[in-house]
């Protein structure tokens, strides 16, 4: 099986990178090699590695900055897919794309489900929602929709609370923000095994093609994860002091409550997620 992995510098190629060579023959492109703002140099790139399955874990993610670049944002999160994507159906190819719980606008108030009507309140949300769409232009695709991804390795999210917990005496975190955190070896390891799968049942595959939630299973508040970090480190006493998201303003609106549920995923795949917690355990364990 011939695996194209698009992406292997940021937090999730990296793992992904790790993950999937053992399933077939892996070629992994990034930048320089691929300039995702030039989505018209995509189709000869993945037609000339004949692919079986198209692996992205490309994505503009720069939150803030992306309501001052929309249309760098929309290419490579979303012209970029539509390119994937037509490809893909032209090889028979199976598409992998990776979404975001920003697609929603928070005011569910429970976890959101992948019938639930998509509200982007920011040029992010907006752009990746596009890549959805892009995606489902495959004949055969699965977008995994995830929530809060961080990884060990430095300049995420945990990392940066480290590193705050080493130079400050204490931490306001937001506590009206509620998601589902992600450990990025999750998302390469669930990818692995639906590939798996795929490489012993592609016409089962086939039939599942769609949209689907991926994240760590539960909910909590950025204020709860930093809590659950610095215990997991044995600094249960350190001093976090909650606050609310209108007292750090962004260029950027964020949902308040886009935690996930990974029902469908589980049942299709056979798959069981762990909870948030445990994986931030296994994350911090080095």
């Amino acid at each position: 099986m011939r695996i194209l992995l698009f992406g292997k510098i940021g937090q999730l190629g990296w793992e992904l990178n790790r993950s999937l060579f053992t399933l077939g023959d892996l070629s992994v492109l990034d930048y320089p090699e691929v300039d995702f703002n030039q989505p018209q140099t995509l189709p000869e790139i993945i037609r000339s590695a004949k692919p079986d399955v198209i692996v992205n874990a490309v994505a503009y993610t720069n939150v803030d900055k992306a309501e001052s670049e929309p249309d760098v944002a929309r290419r490579i999160n979303a012209d970029a897919v539509a390119g994937m994507a037509r490809e893909a159906k032209n090889l028979g190819a199976l598409l992998i794309h990776f979404s975001t719980d920003y697609v929603f606008d928070g005011t569910k108030g429970s976890t959101y489900v992948e019938t639930d009507s998509p509200n982007p309140l920011n040029v992010y949300g907006k752009t990746k929602l596009a890549g959805e769409d892009a995606a489902a232009l495959a004949e055969k695709f699965l977008t995994f929709r995830t929530s809060w991804v961080y990884s060990s390795r430095t300049g995420g999210f945990v990392n940066k609370v480290i590193e705050w917990s080493k130079t400050k005496t204490e931490l306001r975190i937001v506590d009206d923000q509620i998601g589902s955190p992600t450990w990025c070896r999750t998302l390469a390891e669930v990818t692995g095994q639906v590939i798996a799968q795929y490489a012993l049942d592609k016409d089962r595959l086939q039939s599942l093609s769609g949209l689907y939630h991926l994240a760590g299973a539960g909910a909590a508040s950025r204020y709860e994860w930093v809590k659950e970090i610095l215990s997991v480190l044995g600094m249960e006493n350190y001093s976090i002091l909650p606050a609310k998201t209108i007292e750090f303003p962004s260029a950027a609106v964020r949902p308040y409550f886009s935690a996930l549920a990974c029902d469908k995923l589980e049942q299709s795949f056979n798959l069981k997620l762990l909870p948030w917690q445990t994986s931030l355990a296994l994350a911090l364990e080095k």
